[in-house]
Formats: C-alpha cells, structure tokens, sequence
C-alpha cells in the first residue's frame, strides 16, 4: 500500500506541475481576455435567469437552471471547501488563500465557455436522449476524429469523478467528533462500518438519476451553505479583532511565503489552484455534464447561471473556512506538527470550531460536513454514469452505481494522502480534455453570446 501511496504521489505531484497550472490559469485569462469580461458585465441578467425568469418548461433538457446550479455547487461544495482549505494552508501556508481566489475569478471565466459549450454542442446517447458534457462537446464540436480524446476523459472521470475523498472525511469527522470521545474503539472495523452506512444512504439516491439528485440537491445546498456561513459569521464575530490581520496575513504570505514551503512562491501559487480545481471544478470538465442537462435553448444562459458557482464555491465558502482557521490559529498547531498528518484536513477546521464554540462548535460543523459531503457524492455518481453511458451505452450506466458505491467503501477505508492524490490525478488527467475542446471552440461561444445579447435587449 505505501509503493502505490508513493507513486500515486509522484504521479499527482508532476501532473500537477508547470504544465496543468498554465493550461488551468492562462487557460481562465485567456477566457477572461477573450470575452474581454462580457459575462461579468450580465450578472444580475445570470442572477434573474438562476431565479427561474426565463425558464420554459418546453425547452429540452431535465432539469432547471437552479436545479443544474445545485447539483453543480452540490457536487463542488463539498470537503475541498472545508478540509481542502486547511490542507491547503497546512501545505502553502495562508497565502495559498489568495491564489485560490485568483483561481476562482480566471475560473468563472472558465466555467462560462466549458457550460455553454456543454447546452451548445449537446448530444444524443445511443437511446437518442439528449446529453451534455465535455464528451458531447468534443464529438458535436471538435469532430468525430477527436472521440479518442472524449474516451479518454471519460477514462479519467472513472478515477477522479469519485466518492472517496469525501467518504475517508466523513469517516474521520464522525469518529472524532461523535464516536471516539463517547467511548468507541478507534480502527479497521469502524471505519468500515461508517463505511458500509454512508454507502446504503448513497445507493438510495443515486439509483433514482439525475432528477432525485438535482430534487435532493436543491433542497439540501442552499441551507447547509446559509448553516455553516452564519455559523463562521459567529466565529468571526467572536474573534473580531483577528479578521484584519488575517487578511493582511494572507495577501502578505501570498508573494512572500513565508509560512510555508521554504519561502517558495511558485508552489504556493500551484497548491492554491490545486485546492481551487478541487474545490469548484473550473476546467475539470464535471461541471459541464450537469449544466448541459438543464432546461433550456439558450446555451449562453446557463454558462451565465455557470459562472455563479466558483463565486459561491471557492470566494464564499472557502475564505469562509480559511478566515475560520487562520482566525483562531488551528493552522499553526498543525503546521508545527502538533496533530498527526492523518487529522489533517476536516480536524483542522473542526479546532477551529471548537476553540470558538466550545461543545457545540464540532457537532455544527459535522452535520455541516455531512451534508457537504454527501450531496458531493451524490452529484459525483452522476458524472460517472454519464462517462459510462457514453463509452458503452446508457443501458449499461446502472452498472457504474454499483462500482461507485463500493468506492464509497473504499474510501471510508483507504489513509488520506492515497485518496487526495488519486482524485488530483484523474482531476489533473481530465483538465486537459475540458481545456483543448472550449480554447479551440472559444470562437463559437463568443459567436452565440454576441447573438444572444444583440436578441435580448439586456
């Protein structure tokens, strides 16, 4: 297990390099540049099409733009805002903050071209339903010449597109929170039965497609989102006078790094797009596959209603986190190797909860987790069903269910550092399929958005 841990880890860590970062950030500028910041321009036009203004319930699709925003944010919102944050400042010190927020902004860029591509250049599977996703996008788009690429996102989606990070943090929150201060023996066997249980709740939902999911999501994502920003909110009202210099903290250990990595700002600068990759997906190509599903004949709208969620996902909830920890100073103790590297992550955070909320802070942020990470698994499962029907057809997607919920076993089972560098392996593997197919068909997305502003009289 430690030879597979250790070139997992050197798999990861030279994918991760010079090349994704240039693709992922130039890759945003290059967006951003392109569009020369026209999407910004429209946001409250993003904001009424979210709130249900221009939805037809004739149009072709599944679902609503809301609906395909929470089960894009339901599957992004998950551990990578909660326990990635930490083990990104526990790696890159607080300056990985601020580069996660230069991420997030190049990414809004990014998911506006990969989401309206997605309802641009939609697809049929071989039962002749309409689909949508990085895949469609290349077949439609690119060619049939270019399907290798699509089959080989799809490969990758079966690795990173998977529920085993968020099933080892569930796993973890729950015992040290609830199970192992009440008396119950820590190992193996506990962790596989928390296992086996989050593995039924996830198999009851799934099965039922993309409509049980969105239904769950869009009940459960707006309210875990208010729950734990008023609870931070409190946090930060508690230690009011640390806000400040946490954020001079972070601009400052961003160009100087001197918190971490021996002052080495290029690797602060990769860890924090590292943990914005993982935390809203821009470029990796999920997200795509669940807004090509909504309602709509308007392919601009939902890469509008797209571009929200890095905003929420990565500006909101993230710094949210990171002021949390910085806040209270649970970074330092971790950074100083006070705690063991297994408790790295969501037990970072949960210090910081209970340092400000003695008693009651752990358990608020572990129905917080909870619902963050189940919702992700949820939102998980159906990318991988869609991958899989595009491979072999979607009469043989039911299938992927199955291996998807062992992974949740799997997962609940497996040391930390495996499953972080098996997801940023297939993330890594499935940017650059994402990233080739909207560059070389930016111009039809600047195409249809100049046709569609010219037709609304925004």
């Amino acid at each position: 297990m430690k030879i597979i841990e250790y070139y997992l880890s050197a798999a990861s860590n030279f994918l991760w390099g010079p090349p994704l970062l240039i693709l992922l950030l130039g890759g945003g500028i290059f967006f951003l540049l392109y569009s020369r910041f026209l999407p910004f321009r429209y946001l409250r036009h993003a904001i009424n099409v979210l709130r249900g203004k221009f939805d037809d319930p004739d149009d072709p699709g599944e679902i609503s733009h809301f609906q395909a925003l929470s089960g894009a944010l339901a599957a992004t919102i998950g551990m990578g805002n909660v326990s990635g944050v930490a083990l990104a400042i526990a790696a890159g010190g607080p300056g990985a903050l601020f580069w996660m927020w230069v991420s997030a902004f190049f990414g809004m860029a990014t998911k506006f071209f990969t989401c309206t591509l997605a309802v641009l250049y939609r697809g049929n599977d071989r039962e002749g339903q309409l689909q949508g996703g990085p895949m469609y996008v290349i077949r439609e788009g690119l060619g049939k010449k270019w399907i290798p690429l699509a089959g080989f996102f799809c490969v990758s989606a079966f690795v990173g597109a998977t529920p085993v990070f968020q099933a080892n943090q569930m796993v973890a929150v729950m015992k040290n929170v609830m199970l192992i201060p009440a008396g119950i023996s820590d190992g193996f066997s506990l962790d596989l039965i928390i296992g086996i249980i989050i593995a039924i709740i996830v198999g009851l939902v799934i099965i039922g497609g993309v409509k049980r999911i969105a239904n769950v999501a869009s009940k459960l994502v707006p309210s875990m989102v208010i729950v734990f920003v008023l609870s931070v909110l409190l946090i930060m009202g508690i230690n009011y006078d640390a806000i400040i210099p946490s954020f001079i903290l972070i601009f400052q250990d961003a160009f100087t790094a001197k918190a971490a990595l021996g002052g080495a700002v290029g690797a602060i600068i990769i860890e924090g797009a590292k943990r914005a990759a993982f935390s809203n997906e821009a470029g990796i190509g999920t997200a795509p596959m669940m807004h090509g599903a909504a309602k709509t004949k308007e392919p601009v709208r939902e890469g509008l209603v797209a571009m929200l969620g890095p905003g929420i996902d990565t500006v909101i909830v993230c710094t949210m986190t990171g002021l949390c920890i910085l806040m209270t100073g649970a970074w330092q103790a971790e950074i100083s190797g006070d705690y063991s590297s297994d408790t790295q992550g969501i037990l970072m955070t949960t210090i910081a909860f209970e340092d400000s909320l003695p008693g009651v802070g752990p358990y608020v942020l572990m129905v917080c987790v909870m619902i963050f990470a189940v919702t992700t698994i949820f939102g998980l499962a159906y990318y991988g069903q869609k991958c899989l029907s595009f491979m072999i057809g979607p009469q043989y997607s039911r299938y992927y269910n199955y291996y998807y919920i062992a992974l949740v076993v799997v997962g609940s089972v497996s040391s930390l550092s495996l499953v972080i560098n098996l997801i940023f392996l297939g993330y890594g593997l499935m940017a650059f399929p994402t990233m080739i197919s909207a560059i070389l068909l930016a111009p039809k997305v600047m195409a249809a958005t100049k046709s569609y502003f010219s037709r609304m009289s925004i």
